[in-house]
């Protein structure tokens, strides 16, 4: 049985990919400032450890899925010899930013930006010998969808990596995270980005995701193998593993 989504969205006009798309062309300029602000600076933690999950098999064609602004693209390039990582996302405005970043970096060899709708991706099957995702997969329109893509463009044998906010489950992490997530996350959000429905909506799509065992079951009917879930610092975030 497929995945019944509950449909959350940040504005009113347009479908939900439109919708998600014009919110974060709308939060790019200030999408990495408040992005580690807002997480004390601990999201890079978060996606080394993901990117460490790689470093056995040693990939060297990666996708990363809702790239944003490359941040997850930057850091697998620093960390992984030789990968080439192509990076999408439905927002331009958000790859905007990361083009900037990569130029500064010297890194545009190694890192490529297209616009791409995750549930109907342009690439042919077996393309990639490894799929990543940081704090994205949340704002798909279609999970099911999105994820059978990924897989199709995988290698048999490449490896899926994902990172994604997820509610605590334990006392009292669980409560302090509702209050934070309801009250400073939301407003200061707000006050940086100039958008008063970016940050209530992504808050809400935290709480409504899927998570830990249920998002394995996900991912093995989408067609991985394999797949297993760590939580990260007090179930704030959890990484994915899976393999084709």
């Amino acid at each position: 049985m497929a995945y019944q989504q509950e449909q959350i969205n940040p504005y009113t006009c347009g479908d939900k990919a439109q919708q998600v798309e014009a919110m974060f062309d709308n939060i790019a300029p200030t999408y990495d400032t408040l992005n580690h602000r807002l997480s004390w600076n601990i999201d890079k933690g978060w996606r080394r450890k993901a990117i460490k999950q790689l470093e056995p098999f040693a990939p060297k064609k990666l996708l990363d899925v809702a790239t944003g602004t490359g941040d997850f693209a930057i850091q697998a390039c620093q960390m992984l010899d030789g990968v080439h990582v192509t990076g999408i996302d439905i927002s331009e405005g958000m790859m905007d930013v990361g083009r900037k970043k990569v130029n500064e970096l010297g890194l545009t060899e190694r890192i490529t930006f297209e616009r791409e709708d995750c549930t109907r991706l342009s690439y042919p099957d077996a393309t990639f010998d490894a799929v990543t995702a940081a704090f994205g997969i949340r704002n798909f329109a279609d999970l099911d969808a999105g994820l059978r893509e990924m897989c199709r463009v995988l290698q048999p044998g490449g490896h899926l990596s994902i990172v994604e906010l997820t509610t605590p489950v334990s006392f009292p992490m669980r409560q302090l995270f509702h209050i934070y997530s309801h009250t400073v996350l939301p407003v200061y959000g707000r006050l940086i980005s100039k958008d008063t429905s970016a940050y209530s909506y992504l808050t809400k799509t935290i709480e409504a995701f899927p998570q830990g065992e249920r998002m394995v079951d996900i991912l093995k009917k989408a067609g991985f193998a394999e797949a297993s879930f760590r939580r990260l610092t007090f179930g704030i975030c959890t990484m994915y593993f899976a393999k084709k």
